[in-house]
């Protein structure tokens, strides 16, 4: 019966593949759809790659960064098997704008937790720098290891960490590959930073003489010449009266290293200096002196912001230099003719300051009285600090996330496998002493309530026809199932569910590691406490109800497999979301629902496992793989005998005596029976005849 079954759907699943691709393909959004999610001063640029990378316009007209959707780019299967479709906004300076929640197919999120939660975990990536190693999830170790990280930390979602992490992944492996093609200057690796243990004794004399200090000078002359042929020749009359006079007088210091800064600054500056790296322990002071014509801000220039006439790149990549604010005062040996400041920049955006680096200042000329024309050049120069004064970290661990994922709940994990491990051996090994115990029933009750409290509510482990409907998916559209891994709890509850089903069948899960079906046996329990009617169907109608599970999970199949944007609300047939990942915190329809058969269950004995769960019908459908006939039999049971099949509340027993395997849920019960001298009819006939003889 079961493999008939199993040989339909096999048969429908091939049919509908090619359905299931034309139903999964997604047109991305258009332009004008791109913009409705865009921050308020951005717009959509020109279109640059065939995979939907967009320029991103600020309100100036310049381009801002890049916007893309990370479903052309980055694929990757989610929980339900399909891509999680996020749009993405980054800067010139490789730093995520916005990140905006498009489309999803998550179970947690569609009918549970809903979309502003996944929305306010994407929100964290805002000012963040693509640079970064993100770990979904907390941070390890003390507080002063944490504090150390090189790693950026960011909220999960308790109920829904799976989700996040495929987001995650998703995210940063469409982010990588834009900034590979389009950001060709990212640093690849963690930047160099100020080595405070190296410490020298130097001068303004020595930085100048080892060129840590390094210095620029551009003539009047020189200028002149990179305005000629434009109709800003000749409109300097000081750079035509003084040609070799220098237009530019620039000096450049990395004053990150105590040593430099000490022969650069004046002792007040370099206490105030201190306090800014205790402020800003990312950023990298720059120090500029500028001693001729050009100066290094225009009039209007207000202090802690980007100078206008400034710009720099490192491997073709611009970052910013923004001014520290310090009250800059110069050693008294440095030139203190002109003006000085000190410029930052952040060394997380991927800035390494022993590489080098340009820096340009913008010369303009005038021409014409009452709208004037500006002509501008760039005065570029290259600078790179000495790498004895810095060290360069290793780069932080960043292990696949699958592997995050079992670094975080590997104390769950080893409990788990212990639990698993135990009950494994226990029915394999001691199973008739198990069912023979005095106290079985209150035994099993403690296990099933630690299925219901650890695996379920806490470890969040009940599994659930959406995992297989999602491979299904994945499979049909070409995709690989490397989203399972994301969370290693509930795979290794599958993993050993798959190889129980080669010793028992479908009864190792249903009867003792399904935390709803612990919860409906609880149930069960308090209706035989109150006394309340038992509702059993008949012989006929409890073999017709058990197809209703198999026809359910059919439909669960055509529904993945043809119209896959209602599989997770069809998937709602299973209360276990509502009762076990959500804790009854949903929408009171859904309350209703699995209080219903909650409720039914004090009467109907497990009602739900029974005749609808298409989970059930797929565990016995695997249950084909069982290799043994674990229940022991007689040549009496079901004649003369039929206490078994009376006392089996799942009707798995025939009248024959046989155990259907495809509907026993392992309560053991029957092997209670079988072994009692004081219950089993055979075993007392046999005892009364040794008697008599």
């Amino acid at each position: 019966m079961a493999l008939r079954i199993l040989a339909w759907l096999l048969a429908q699943s091939l049919l509908l593949v090619v359905a299931a691709q034309a139903a999964l393909a997604k047109e991305p959004l258009s332009p004008d759809q791109i913009a409705t999610y865009l921050p308020v001063g951005y717009s959509v640029g020109e279109l640059l790659s065939d995979d939907g990378v967009y320029s991103l316009i600020s309100y100036t007209g310049s381009q801002a960064g890049y916007v893309f959707e990370t479903g052309p780019i980055a694929p990757l299967s989610g929980f339900a098997g399909a891509p999680i479709e996020m749009l993405v906004m980054v800067d010139n300076d490789a730093r995520f704008i916005d990140v905006q929640l498009i489309d999803h197919f998550e179970p947690m999120f569609v009918a549970g937790l809903g979309n502003a939660r996944f929305q306010a975990f994407l929100d964290q990536y805002a000012g963040q720098a693509i640079t970064e190693p993100f770990v979904v999830g907390n941070p390890f170790g003390s507080a002063k290891d944490q504090q150390a990280s090189a790693l950026t930390y960011l909220d999960g979602v308790t109920t829904a960490t799976a989700s996040v992490r495929i987001a995650n992944e998703t995210l940063l492996t469409a982010v990588k590959k834009v900034a590979k093609e389009r950001m060709q200057g990212l640093s690849a690796g963690p930047p160099a930073q100020p080595d405070p243990l190296v410490q020298e004794s130097l001068s303004w004399d020595d930085l100048v003489r080892q060129g840590i200090a390094a210095r620029t000078i551009i003539t009047n002359a020189e200028v002149e010449e990179a305005f000629a042929g434009t109709i800003f020749a000749g409109q300097d009359p000081e750079a035509l009266a003084n040609p070799q006079a220098p237009y530019l007088d620039l000096w450049i210091v990395d004053i990150g290293p105590p040593s430099v800064a000490r022969a650069a600054l004046s002792q007040d500056t370099l206490a105030e200096l201190e306090s800014f790296h205790d402020i800003y322990p990312n950023d990298e002071p720059i120090l500029l002196i500028e001693t001729a014509r050009h100066g290094l801000v225009t009039e209007d220039f207000i202090r802690n912001t980007v100078p206008s006439l400034i710009s720099a790149k490192q491997g073709g990549f611009p970052f910013a230099l923004r001014d520290s604010d310090l009250l800059l005062e110069l050693a008294d040996d440095a030139p203190q003719d002109g003006i000085a400041m000190v410029l930052r920049t952040d060394r997380r955006s991927g800035f390494n300051p022993i590489e080098p680096w340009e820096i340009s200042l913008q010369a303009k000329r005038e021409k014409g009285v009452v709208q004037p024309k500006i002509g501008t050049i760039s005065l570029t120069t290259t600078y790179a600090a000495p790498a004895r004064f810095f060290v360069t970290p290793k780069p932080p661990r960043v292990v696949p996330p699958w592997v995050s994922a079992i670094e975080q709940r590997w104390v769950d994990m080893v409990v788990l496998a212990a639990v698993l491990f135990g009950v494994f051996l226990l029915l394999l090994r001691r199973m008739e002493w198990l069912a023979g115990l005095a106290i079985y029933t209150p035994v099993r009750l403690v296990f099933l309530a630690c299925m219901i409290g650890f695996v379920g509510w806490y470890g969040q482990g009940q599994l659930s026809i959406v995992t297989p409907l999602g491979a299904l998916r994945s499979v049909a559209a070409g995709q690989n199932l490397g989203f399972l891994l994301y969370d290693p709890f509930s795979i290794l509850i599958w993993g050993v569910v798959i190889f129980g089903f080669v010793v028992w069948g479908r009864g190792l899960f249903c009867g003792w590691l399904c935390p709803f079906g612990a919860m409906q046996e609880f149930m069960h329990h308090l209706g035989r406490w109150l006394r309340l009617p038992r509702i059993e169907p008949s012989p006929i109608w409890d073999t017709r109800l058990k197809w209703l599970k198999y026809g359910v999970l059919a439909g669960l199949v055509m529904v993945t497999l043809l119209v896959p944007s209602a599989m997770d609300k069809a998937a709602e047939v299973e209360p276990f979301k509502t009762a076990i990942s959500t804790y009854f915190k949903r929408e009171w329809y859904y309350v209703a629902y699995s209080a219903f058969w909650l409720i039914a269950a004090t009467m109907l004995f497990k009602g739900f496992c029974r005749y609808v769960c298409p989970l059930g019908a797929l565990m016995a459908i695997g249950g084909l793989l069982r290799r043994r006939e674990w229940i022991a039999r007689r040549s009496e049971c079901g004649s003369p005998c039929q206490l078994c099949k009376v006392k089996c509340n799942y009707g798995a027993i025939t009248k024959t005596g046989r155990i259907r395997y495809d509907e026993c849920f392992e309560c053991l019960d029957c092997v209670t029976i079988y072994n009692d001298k004081t219950q089993c009819v055979p075993l007392i006939l046999k005892s009364k005849k040794e008697r008599l003889s």
